[in-house]
């Protein structure tokens, strides 16, 4: 049985994670951290957190401003996706949150090797990540379209998982063209396209060679990865959820 003490999550008295709704709950906090800007202060907040994050990729609050500034379009095109499928719609309805109060991640920890939950698991213990790293929405007005941009930050990591995706800067260009293919958010596509100009030369070959393609492939080809319930899919096979999903991995030859 493995489990990762570096994460300390809580465990929870469900198995796997929480079922009950937290609607209320997501609006009050959309409520308590949302800021009002004009248009001339979203231009600013745009330039300026697209030349930070352009220096400096590793600036996650940047990269959150620049998404919630230049998304809402891209935002209503992720909901109208979610509402495709009886899972997307059951999200938006619901409203779930992936955090350390919401997932037992000591439980994930103990499942079959090869179940999304154990994947996603190692994934974050490896990688030494917390699931409540993730900032909340400030910029958007629209409740609902706010909690589309929180379930994309909270599933990110999930992307990274089950795509089998490093978190290294080669890692991340991919999962941004998958992410920016399926959502059409600028900030997807720009960290794509700016992402890869950091790359070394090695890391460049094998990106052009293997995983733009591949990444380009699994956005175009796969099912709407922000409209999956992962939550209810802990115990899922990983192979069968690829398969279901249209997922292939990526194979250097």
């Amino acid at each position: 049985m493995r489990f990762c003490a570096k994460l300390n999550y809580l465990s929870l008295s469900r198995s796997y994670s929480t079922v009950t709704p937290v609607t209320n709950t997501f609006l009050e906090e959309v409520k308590k951290n949302f800021i009002p800007t004009n248009t001339l202060q979203k231009t600013l907040l745009s330039c300026g957190s697209a030349a930070i994050a352009l220096l400096n990729p590793y600036r996650g609050d940047m990269i959150a401003c620049l998404g919630e500034i230049t998304g809402d379009d891209s935002l209503k095109y992720m909901r109208s996706r979610m509402l495709e499928t009886p899972e997307g719609t059951d999200i938006l309805k619901e409203k779930p949150r992936i955090n350390s109060q919401s997932v037992s991640f000591s439980t994930l920890s103990n499942m079959p090797k090869n179940t999304l939950g154990r994947v996603y698991a190692d994934f974050m213990c490896d990688n030494n990540i917390t699931a409540d790293s993730r900032l909340p929405v400030q910029f958007i007005s629209d409740p609902e379209l706010a909690y589309v941009m929180q379930r994309y930050r909270e599933v990110h990591d999930l992307v990274h998982a089950t795509l089998f995706m490093k978190t290294s800067m080669l890692g991340e260009v991919t999962v941004k063209w998958v992410e920016g293919i399926q959502t059409k958010l600028p900030m997807c596509i720009s960290g794509g396209i700016w992402g890869a100009a950091r790359l070394q030369p090695k890391h460049r070959q094998l990106y052009l060679k293997y995983y733009l393609p591949w990444a380009i492939r699994t956005g175009a080809n796969a099912q709407f990865l922000q409209g999956i319930y992962f939550e209810k899919r802990w115990d899922q096979d990983i192979d069968e959820f690829h398969k279901e999903m249209n997922i292939t991995r990526l194979v250097k030859s």
